[in-house]
């Protein structure tokens, strides 16, 4: 099973990634919520995502950084 991350500065597009999706389905778990990249950066050591999902504009540290 792919283990996932879900970034994004808006709490009800997170929550709305993570249940409108049926994430088993794919062979995909949930590991982790982010409010932004730094916040993905200082979550990686224990949630070791595979798959990042992210958004590109948002506060502190963008998708694309």
């Amino acid at each position: 099973m792919y283990r996932l991350a879900i970034v994004d500065d808006e709490a009800i597009v997170r929550k709305g990634l993570c249940s409108l999706i049926n994430w088993e389905l794919l062979s995909c778990q949930v590991v982790c919520e982010a409010t932004d990249g730094q916040a993905l950066l200082d979550r990686l050591p224990d949630a070791r995502p595979d798959i990042v999902i992210t958004d590109i504009k948002m506060p502190r540290m963008d998708g694309l950084e």
